[in-house]
């Protein structure tokens, strides 16, 4: 945001908005990055496995440890043994590709090696994703558009005002959505990285 808009008080709350909902947008966009899978094991792929546990959907992390002891296999071990199987039938449902090995205290996971056409799925899936948060941050934008205008037509800011801010909203979406792409650039790479 520029200084000019910062001056404004009446826009000032708005600004803060705009910008917190915009980082969690990026915040989200780099927790999905983090469940998309690559060619090296990673904990963070089991992040939306959900296990059934006392009647309660309760997410694998907090049920058990889980371990990445090299770039090709992933560990699961449960803080109550008897929970096991239904771990590993959460982790079969989760449809991730990955095919747990129950010992009866731990479940190893050995990570396939991606072919290309997965590689092509899941940076296919990348492109999708990203997509979907651009989306967001323009309805963040059009949202902080809107309420720079009610603001103008309530008399609280003067036209120059209102065409700054105007501007410096786009200049803010148009950042964030950079960085969006950044970070999904990487991950790319990350995928297609044999």
């Amino acid at each position: 945001m520029s200084a000019a808009s910062a001056s404004v008080p009446a826009l000032r709350d708005t600004f803060q908005q705009l910008r917190s909902r915009m980082d969690k947008a990026v915040a989200d966009f780099r927790a999905a990055l983090a469940t998309i899978r690559t060619g090296r094991a990673s904990v963070h792929l089991l992040d939306g496995v959900r296990v059934e546990y006392y009647g309660t959907a309760t997410p694998l992390n907090q049920l058990a440890t889980l371990h990445a002891p090299d770039p090709q296999l992933i560990t699961v071990q449960p803080y109550d043994a008897a929970i096991l199987p239904v771990i590993e039938k959460a982790i079969r449902a989760a449809d991730l590709g990955l095919n747990p090995a129950n010992d009866g205290k731990l479940l190893r996971l050995p990570v396939p090696a991606l072919t290309e056409e997965r590689r092509k799925e899941l940076a296919k899936h990348l492109h999708k994703v990203l997509e979907d948060h651009r989306t967001a941050m323009r309805n963040i934008r059009r949202d902080g558009n809107e309420s720079v205008k009610r603001l103008k037509a309530e008399k609280k800011v003067s036209e120059d005002e209102e065409r700054r801010a105007h501007d410096d909203i786009q200049k803010l979406t148009d950042d964030e959505i950079k960085q969006l792409e950044s970070l999904a650039q990487n991950k790319e790479k990350e995928i297609m990285t044999v």
